[in-house]
């Protein structure tokens, strides 16, 4: 198991309104958001696998910050640490740019695997 294995539950410093409109945005609305943001290039969303390409190169960002902090890898002299809450935010990005250029759900799609795990899961670990 991980040196902090169950020690650690999730807290979150989000403010309680964390946009201007004074609500949270669900997946539907991030995708809008980044259709959006997208739509305003010429060049459009890029074809799928040099998206995967991208997704890629995002994760394997966010697995060189996680093995500095907390793996063998030293950082070099003056390597400054990456904000990993960014890291996954990249990450969460590119899986938003996938879905909506297959035209996924991914509000539908989160919402299906959550009660997924919950029904394989649910009497897989001990209760607190």
């Amino acid at each position: 198991m991980f040196p902090f294995g169950n020690r650690h539950t999730f807290q979150t410093n989000l403010p309680d309104n964390p946009n201007e409109h004074g609500a949270r945005m669900d997946l539907r609305d991030v995708q809008r958001q980044v259709d959006a943001y997208i739509g305003q290039f010429k060049e459009g969303y890029f074809p799928p696998l040099v998206n995967l390409a991208r997704l890629t190169e995002e994760v394997g960002e966010l697995a060189r910050e996680l093995n500095h902090r907390y793996g063998p890898k030293t950082k070099k002299p003056g390597e400054p640490d990456q904000d990993v809450a960014l890291e996954l935010a990249d990450i969460v990005f590119v899986c938003v740019v996938l879905a909506n250029q297959m035209g996924l759900d991914l509000q539908d799609a989160i919402e299906r695997t959550l009660r997924k795990y919950e029904v394989r899961d649910a009497d897989r670990w001990e209760r607190k």
